[in-house]
């Protein structure tokens, strides 16, 4: 059975075992996944702000974007832990001959380049809800302020923890030019969830 459709007691139990996965990349996925959700409610919030069409309407854009966001992040609660098992995998061919090293390290690039994908989307995907929140923030009801920051506060740590196991498997590739350019997306990625949450905290000041 897959994570996300287990309970809350399991999921609990999983990243506590012994067993490398899941791990850091499904627990910042979870983060990011728990903040987009509480965006969520404060949309549907029957009010707002100030009670105008304006906020309204902000809201239900909003709403829409981080009904997909939030699938997008749930969804790869699960996929980092099968895209992780895929490097421990690979890593355990044989390496006897000279065909088998290099079929193992071909393999262990392509899995190291997977592993990468889903924390980048990851990334990707809570600073773009970190965007949703500043509209949130500045027209959702001020009495859900503390669960907007809350939001707020999981997204930053779901991009962070993500962006830490880009990193760390972005040591074993080899692929140099691969390397730059996904660091030059990880400072953007950086950069605009930074601005967001600076946005949605001063909204909510």
């Amino acid at each position: 059975m897959s994570l996300i459709d287990g309970s809350v007691r399991d999921l609990l139990a999983a990243f506590s075992s012994s067993d490398p996965t899941p791990g850091g990349g499904s627990a910042a996925a979870l983060a990011s996944s728990v903040g987009a959700s509480l965006l969520l409610m404060v949309t549907a919030l029957p009010k707002t702000r100030s009670g105008s069409d304006d906020d309204r309407r902000a809201l239900a854009a909003a709403a829409g974007a981080l009904s997909d966001l939030r699938h997008g992040l749930s969804a790869a609660i699960d996929a980092d832990t099968a895209a992780y098992d895929q490097v421990v995998a690979a890593y355990r061919l044989p390496k006897s001959t000279d065909p088998e090293k290099a079929a193992r390290k071909d393999a262990v690039q392509r899995a190291l380049r997977g592993a990468i994908e889903v924390p980048l989307q990851v990334m990707q995907l809570s600073a773009r809800s970190l965007e949703a929140a500043a509209a949130v923030a500045a027209h959702g009801n001020r009495g859900a302020s503390s669960d907007v920051g809350v939001a707020v506060a999981l997204l930053g740590c779901g991009l962070r923890g993500a962006t830490l196991n880009v990193e760390i498997n972005l040591t074993g590739v080899q692929d140099e030019a691969y390397r730059s350019n996904l660091r030059i997306e990880l400072d953007r990625l950086g950069a605009a969830a930074r601005a967001s949450a600076e946005a949605a905290e001063a909204a909510l000041a």
